[in-house]
């Protein structure tokens, strides 16, 4: 028998960085004399039940129901790495709607939370590296290489766990009802003669009614928020998608510049075809992963702020975005048949030393054992030429003789490359400058999964805004 819940003021779907900020937010500004009644939905579990069984034993993704890594509380940035970037030069286009300096000015207010999290439990607080004033953009321009302006607080895994669980806690002592393992079917409007916001959202054994509903379903729920946009009526987009390598190799080869940077974000235009290649994602000590996103293995990496828990290795991505317009329009359902062909030949990533791809060989289990790079990551030695298109292979073997010339040693036979690495994003959603869809007034649609955001810091600042917007009404 299906359920029925009380009124809501807000129904927050999906528990990941913009869910939550935007709850935590309605939670510390309500006025006292109200209180505002909030519930989150999630298709994932509670932080302190999400298990990996591919991490925990060292084994190859076994496709679960509910994928510990995607879904649950707190994201996917929860359980793979926990780095906030501030900055309007990367991680989203936040800034078009609600201008720069207050995109900011929400960036810097999240970051102030983590950090009083942090101080509260006595945990010293990371460093804020930038790389606005850095030695290295004189270094990269000389080379063809951009350097983007970033301030970037790593928390790592471990820090930003905390974080999330402490987040919980205070969202549960401020009475927000959560529903775990809960999968939305439909959400359905019913303005009233009053002008009232009415919304119920249904899933398959109950039924919630809301005066206004955040959408923050990130990546992995972009298929199902394309589906709400087309039973609503709501224009969409094409947007991009985001398809490359994540490479790993010895942590000393990069500790000049992610020493001072941690993360340096470069862009390369490549000589051949005038593409943009990208880094994305580096992890200085830390370790490759895998991701399950809709059935589709993909690869990721993570790293930790305990010293304990660091690797010799440093991992990143070498990303090119493509986008599609006519008479195919479908970016993701491109990322889609690549990651089906690599899962197909490597039974799901592939592994593969430069050297060997260099000389057109398939890498073998004991070149892999060989190489003076251990892989943190167990895959399937194989080619990954077979797998990416020409010209982004291309692309990626230019940017890697470009990094060489900033971080000799880049380009060496034993750096490791895994395969492949697609990074998925939403139809851009039609929505305001208050990231309010049109025609549905209460009706917010938030974070990565809206198109507008690629990061943590991004999509948590948009919960921020869009929290301040139910506020002031």
């Amino acid at each position: 028998m299906e359920k029925k819940y009380t009124d809501y003021d807000a129904v927050i779907i999906g528990a990941g960085p913009g869910g939550i900020y935007a709850a935590y937010r309605l939670a510390e500004q309500t006025p006292k004399n109200k209180h505002l009644k909030i519930a989150i939905i999630d298709k994932g579990k509670k932080l302190i039940d999400r298990h990996c069984p591919s991490k925990e034993k060292n084994i190859k993704c076994i496709n679960c129901k509910i994928c510990a890594i995607m879904e649950g509380f707190g994201g996917c940035g929860a359980v793979s790495d926990f780095k906030f970037p501030i900055t309007n030069d990367f991680g989203g286009t936040l800034w078009e709607k609600v201008g720069k300096p207050k995109a900011l000015e929400l960036m810097y207010y999240v970051d102030h939370i983590n950090k009083d999290i942090l101080e509260k439990k006595g945990i010293t607080i990371p460093t804020l590296f930038s790389s606005r004033k850095s030695k290295f953009r004189k270094l990269c321009t000389q080379n063809n290489l951009h350097l983007l302006d970033a301030e970037i607080r790593h928390l790592g895994t471990d820090l930003g766990q905390i974080v999330m669980q402490e987040l919980y806690d205070i969202l549960c002592k401020a009475d927000v009802d959560f529903y775990f393992e809960t999968r939305v079917t439909s959400i359905e409007y019913t303005p009233t003669p009053a002008g009232d916001n009415t919304y119920i959202i249904h899933s398959d054994n109950a039924t919630w009614q809301a005066h206004n509903v955040i959408i923050s379903a990130g990546r992995s729920g972009s298929k199902w928020l394309g589906q709400v946009c087309k039973e609503l009526n709501i224009s969409t987009i094409s947007n991009r998608v985001d398809i490359g390598v994540r490479v790993e190799l010895p942590e000393e080869i990069f500790s000049h510049i992610t020493d001072e940077l941690y993360e340096s974000k470069i862009v390369y235009k490549t000589k051949t075809y005038e593409d943009n290649v990208r880094t994305f994602c580096m992890n200085p000590r830390g370790a490759v992963v895998t991701e399950n996103v809709d059935g589709y293995i993909t690869v990721n990496g993570h790293s930790y702020e305990d010293e304990r828990l660091k690797t010799n290795n440093t991992n990143f991505a070498l990303l090119c975005s493509k986008h599609f317009t006519q008479p195919f329009n479908n970016s993701n359902e491109y990322g889609e048949s690549i990651v089906r062909l690599s899962n197909m030949l490597g039974g799901g990533v592939i592994v593969q030393r430069f050297g060997d791809l260099i000389r057109g060989k398939r890498s073998t289990s004991a070149r892999i054992e060989d190489s003076t790079v251990t892989p943190t990551l167990q895959a399937e030695p194989g080619d990954l030429s077979l797998v990416l298109p020409k010209r982004i292979l291309d692309n990626i073997i230019e940017m890697l003789y470009a990094l060489d010339k900033i971080a000799p040693g880049t380009a060496n036979d034993d750096t490791l490359l895994y395969g492949v690495e697609v990074k998925f994003y939403n139809m851009e959603v039609d929505v305001t400058e208050n990231l309010e869809a049109k025609a549905y007034p209460g009706l917010f649609i938030i974070g990565d999964g809206s198109g507008h955001t690629h990061s943590l810091s991004q999509s948590a600042a948009s919960g921020v805004h869009v929290a301040d917007v139910i506020l002031q009404r």
